[in-house]
């Protein structure tokens, strides 16, 4: 078995072997999380862009640059012309690629390679197994940063790549949407001392953990990949719907359903770190 969407990946030797190409975009979209009171308190990974990084690259701030502030929720999906300019500013044409890649954990670049698929953008890839197999494939790195120029990015966006509280809650006993919560057993279950503030997971969903979903950050083969997803039936689901704690690490199970075909995938944005906000909207505990 392959995968239906292998374009969506490249693998560091394929990056390398073009990597000078012009009609190409490279972005580093890395974030650091920390243990916080509640969740995790994100940090720019600007800094370690600074020091090293995929020759030609530019870096995507998540954090702030692609995130609507005012939610007070952290990565909240900005408004299309928001991102439209963010990517333009980093060079992104309409007809051009862009692989995005993270120094930390594959979340980070499936997070933004979803924001750029919501906005309509038709040749984006995630650098499979992210900087560190770059580097271990002794592939060249530098702190120098070339700026593009600004891209002719027209942003086309695709209805139904996210899903609101409302769609959520009435997903709830839906047989034709599963929900699937991407965080680890321990989270989903409640057994963690670490929450959003209320422990347990959205009533009636299922646990996916994202890194049953990689191998040494790595995305798994397909085959593997289809068994950990077929556990819960997300392929077929007619739509899945996938949440974490703020709508990161549910985009590498949302990916993942991607790449083997499964074309009616939503990320909760808002997710736990929204839900847990009102006390009316239904939780559980236990496996």
């Amino acid at each position: 078995m392959t995968y239906t969407h292998p374009e969506y990946l490249i693998s560091p030797a394929e990056l390398a072997a073009d990597l000078d190409n012009p009609a190409r975009r490279v972005l580093d979209a890395t974030v650091f999380l920390s243990p916080a009171s509640r969740g995790y308190r994100a940090d720019s990974g600007l800094a370690k862009f600074e020091a090293c990084h995929v020759p030609g690259a530019q870096f995507l701030d998540l954090v702030e640059a692609a995130s609507d502030t005012s939610t007070g929720l952290g990565f909240s999906l900005p408004p299309v012309g928001q991102l439209e300019s963010l990517f333009r500013s980093l060079g992104v044409d309409d007809d051009g690629e862009v692989v995005f890649y993270s120094t930390g954990h594959m979340m980070w670049a499936t997070r933004a390679w979803w924001l750029l698929h919501h906005c309509g953008h038709r040749n984006a890839k995630v650098l499979n197994g992210g900087f560190r197999a770059w580097r271990k494939g002794r592939h060249p790195t530098t702190r120098d940063v070339t700026i593009p120029p600004p891209g002719n990015f027209e942003a086309r966006p695709r209805p139904g790549l996210f899903a609101d509280k409302e769609a959520v809650l009435a997903a709830i006993g839906d047989p034709g949407v599963c929900t699937v919560n991407a965080l680890s057993p321990d989270m989903f279950s409640g057994d963690s001392r670490s929450h959003y503030g209320r422990k347990g997971h959205i009533s009636g969903s299922v646990n996916v953990f994202y890194d049953d979903l990689m191998d040494h950050g790595f995305f798994k083969e397909a085959d593997s990949l289809r068994r950990a997803l077929d556990a819960r039936a997300l392929m077929d689901s007619p739509r899945v719907i996938a949440y974490c704690g703020g709508g990161i690490s549910a985009t590498v199970d949302a990916f993942a359903c991607l790449l083997l075909g499964h074309e009616n995938v939503a990320v909760y944005d808002g997710s736990m770190a929204e839900w847990v906000r009102d006390e009316s909207l239904p939780m559980e505990t236990g496996p």
